[in-house]
């Protein structure tokens, strides 16, 4: 068994003739004596050691302070950590210990410590209020670096993944303070955990693949890596064992790991190709830091000639500045306990690890990041983090900083490729998403299933489903799907999206917060609400509605025959009475008003010709029928019986224990019963647009709640019966439903968002709610509108009288007319000279018949031909 301490070092000042004649005088000789435990079989311990040795002879040559450093190993292990400590105390009787990289060991030194009042400058991640609270001589020596997981939040972020696999090392230093921080940083940055591994410190081979292959067959494809050095190597080469370090997949590795990658040997590069990391930052410039780095590489490559890398590191700085806060605590000499934790605490200087001041016996938290990618036979430094600020190249003289990673230019991922991974896959690509669809849905314009017996297959339509193939003919990568028809209701197909035996349901699947048990959904894709449909009253009250009776023709060849038969009676009347003449504004005027005057009275007492008095008599007779035709349609018309009363309140149905319909595969049923307070007594399910219809018709519901989407539609084809009324109710709205965590689901509702503002979806939906045909009949449409056809004859017998009656009047009174009256102007001439021009042609005509019919004639019979 191997030794509990195999390896003790004691190092002091660089001057062994003094050093060894102060030392016989006792420890009063030297300004202290210093403790150190690390894990010296690791990389961080070696640096750790040789940074310490070197800040001792540092203390001496410029400060001229002795101080003397026992140095022992605790092989990452608690109980050697704390023997080591109780050893150093008891008899070394150290002043201080420092190192103690991992929680488990400052907690089982700590308890050491505190028995003999023996500050610890600790190296662990360690720093929550709590701890320095109940661990008095407890010192922080290195920032904490939690803030890291925003660092890697925020490459996520950027890139737009929104699942991530956690693989992390099962202990307490790497669990209780990073994991959770990790987790908040996610949530804010919109991502979620999809697993969280956690791996043992011991974890071999067969270990890791059992682990690896779980998460090989989830479509995550991000990981991120917060292990150690040691573990994360094996991680990598069984992931490249594993083909998962390849296209598509994403690996980010934390501080922890990255703050080696310096040391890593080139096997464990070439398994590490494209992996992004963060890591602490520190100025790696300047005067101090040179000399520094070169005195380290020196010492290092002759202490540890195994090593093929000798470049320090973040660790190495922290405990070179350490000893430096010992030392300038201490520069007065020897000093008790609780001075010197004083000391310590108020010590403030640049160090080479950063700016060193504690608040609370704690450093401040590390703010910036680098940013690294492994690429070739090395890394290259892609740029910083800076908190509140985002990325940037340059660290504090950067000219700009951006949330978006694009700004450290191109990377080098996993595969050998610039192109940025996805985030996820399928397991097996090459299977399109099943992708589950309601048979037998409301109504047909968001869903409808068709099956075709003589190919056996099923065709598939409707908005719902349009608009999800608009979506996904927006994502940025091809994404392959079938349609599956499902007969059972809306809560079952969710269900069976939660069971994995659909990938995906699309169609008029309500969003409510009992399907959120099984599913996640979509942002709607239609309106929200549910909304009551009631009948309409018949359009009896319109304004224009006393014109309805006749038609359009109808009321023009009316008017004409009117107009008409006034022009009859005043030509005819005019020779008989003077008042009738004068200008021909008034000659037009007293036209008009016999014209219409003549269907309230027929005027007889003030007529003076019989030609006037048989045509206004005749004109009467067809008016009285006309009018007589027009009260009773239009009686019929304002006297039709009402479908229902138009109800716009919820509490008169209450009142009145109206029967209501709802949808028998909706969530209405509760809501009505719950929310609205109706009894279910008074609720009718109904299974299609058709039956709503048919029972509102036959009396069997008075109204019915339907969902805003379907109650459009339903509206839309019985335009001239139902419309909407009464309040919105804020529930609902249709989307597609995915299982929980896909990482489907952001791509998807992101593309849906851009159909959605592109106006894609409206226009969609506007074409579709045009097709739909209104199949009701306008009430006042189902009653015979009165045409010309139904009057023509009483309209020639009154036209003829009116005709013969004016051609009579001018034939018989021409003479008389011409002597007596005086010469007519303006276009009652013109109507006179087309007369006799019409009498002079009748005579023409019957003179030639006469002279054809004569003997002289006879032989010339057949070639006569009149003309007219």
């Amino acid at each position: 068994m191997a030794s509990l301490f195999p390896l003790q070092v004691t190092t002091a000042s660089p001057q062994p003739n003094e050093y060894f004649t102060k030392s016989r005088q006792g420890i009063n000789s030297v300004d202290g004596i210093l403790g150190a435990i690390v894990d010296c079989s690791s990389r961080v311990g070696k640096e750790e050691r040789i940074a310490m040795e070197m800040a001792i002879e540092d203390l001496y040559k410029k400060r001229n302070q002795r101080f003397i450093l026992h140095l022992k190993c605790s092989h990452n292990e608690p109980l050697h950590a704390a023997t080591a400590a109780r050893n150093l105390i008891k008899r070394k009787h150290v002043q201080a210990i420092l190192g103690l990289r991992t929680w488990e060991e400052l907690s089982a030194v700590n308890d050491v410590c505190k028995q003999s009042n023996v500050p610890i400058l600790s190296f662990a991640d360690s720093g929550s209020s709590w701890v320095t609270e109940n661990w008095p001589f407890l010192i922080q020596a290195s920032p904490r670096t939690y803030k890291q997981m925003k660092a890697v939040a925020a490459m996520i972020q950027s890139w737009g993944w929104h699942r991530v696999n956690v693989i992390y090392e099962d202990s307490g230093s790497m669990a209780n303070e990073i994991i959770p921080h990790l987790y908040e940083a996610l949530q804010e940055g919109d991502a979620k955990i999809s697993n969280l591994v956690p791996l043992p410190s011991f974890a071999n081979s067969s270990l890791l693949h059992e682990k690896l292959r779980k998460l090989k067959r989830e479509q995550c494809r991000v990981f991120v890596l917060h292990t150690s050095l040691s573990l994360a190597a094996r991680v990598f080469e069984k992931a490249k064992e594993m083909k998962m370090m390849e296209k598509d997949y994403v690996w980010i590795t934390t501080d922890s790991t990255m703050s080696l990658v310096h040391s890593v040997n080139p096997s464990l590069i070439s398994s590490m190709q494209g992996v992004l990391g963060v890591r602490s930052y520190f100025t790696a410039t300047g005067q101090d830091f040179s000399d520094f780095d070169t005195r380290f590489q020196d010492k290092f490559s002759q202490k540890y000639p195994e090593e093929k890398n000798h470049e320090p590191g973040i660790f190495a700085l922290q405990a070179y500045d350490a000893i430096w806060i010992v030392g300038l605590a201490m520069q007065e000499g020897n000093m008790k306990s609780n001075q010197i934790l004083e000391k310590i605490a108020a010590v403030e200087f640049n160090g080479l690890s950063g700016k060193i001041q504690f608040k609370e016996r704690k450093l401040a938290p590390a703010n910036q990041f680098q940013i690294i990618n492994i690429i070739g036979k090395s890394y290259r430094e892609l740029g910083f983090w800076s908190d509140g600020l985002g990325f940037s190249k340059l660290i504090n003289t950067a000219p700009r900083y951006n949330f978006s990673m694009q700004i450290l230019g191109g990377i080098f991922w996993p595969g050998a490729t610039s192109t940025v991974p996805r985030g996820w896959d399928f397991p097996t690509i090459s299977n399109p998403l099943r992708i589950g669809v309601p048979n037998g849905s409301l109504t047909d314009f968001f869903v409808k299933v068709e099956y075709h017996s003589s190919t056996s297959t099923y065709s598939f339509s409707g908005f719902s489903l349009e608009v999800f193939e608009k979506t996904v003919s927006g994502l940025k990568y091809f994404l392959p799907y079938k349609f599956i028809p499902y007969g059972g209701n809306y809560t079952d197909l969710v269900m069976q999206v939660q069971l994995k035996k659909f990938d995906a349901a699309v169609g008029d699947i309500a969003i409510i917060s009992q399907r959120y048990e099984y599913v996640e959904f979509t942002h709607s894709h239609t309106e929200a609400g549910l909304v009551m449909v009631v009948p309409i009253q018949s359009d009896s009250t319109r304004t224009w509605l006393f014109i309805k009776p006749f038609t359009v023709t109808m009321w023009l060849l009316a008017a004409f025959v009117n107009i008409y038969n006034g022009f009859v009676v005043w030509t005819i009347e005019r020779h008989y009475r003077s008042e009738l003449g004068g200008p021909i504004l008034n000659q037009i005027g007293t036209l008009l008003w016999l014209a219409f005057s003549t269907l309230f009275s027929s005027n007889g007492e003030k007529l003076h010709s019989n030609l006037s008095r048989i045509a206004t008599i005749v004109w009467l007779f067809v008016a009285i029928i006309l009018m007589q035709s027009y009260t009773a349609s239009l009686t019929s018309m304002l006297t039709v019986q009402r479908l229902e009363p138009n109800i716009k309140d919820i509490e008169i149905l209450k009142s009145t224990n109206a029967f209501i319909g709802y949808s028998h595969r909706s969530f209405v049923k509760d809501y009505l019963e719950k929310v609205l307070g109706f009894h279910p007594n008074n609720l009718q399910k109904i299974s299609s647009t058709q039956e709503y219809a048919e029972a509102f018709r036959s009396g069997k519901i008075a109204v019915a709640f339907l969902e805003a989407p379907e109650a459009k539609v339903f509206v839309a084809q019985h335009c001239k019966t139902f419309t909407i009324a009464g309040p919105r109710y804020h529930v609902g709205g249709y989307g597609f439903a995915f299982p929980k965590g896909s990482p489907l689901l952001p791509d998807i509702d992101k593309a849906l968002l851009n159909v959605l503002e592109t106006g894609v979806v409206k226009n969609l939906e506007d074409d579709l709610i045009a097709s739909q045909k209104c199949i009701d009949i306008d009430s006042v449409n189902e009653f015979v509108r009165l045409c010309p056809q139904s009057f023509f004859g009483l309209f020639i017998i009154t036209g003829s009288t009116s005709t013969v009656a004016l051609g009579i009047y001018y034939f018989c009174s021409k003479s008389e007319t011409e002597n007596s009256m005086p010469e007519p102007k303006g276009i009652w001439m013109l109507i006179i000279m087309v007369l006799k021009i019409l009498r002079y042609q009748r005579k023409r005509f019957v003179r030639k018949v006469s002279d054809a019919e004569s003997p002289r004639n006879s032989a010339n019979t057949s070639h006569f031909r009149p003309q007219v």
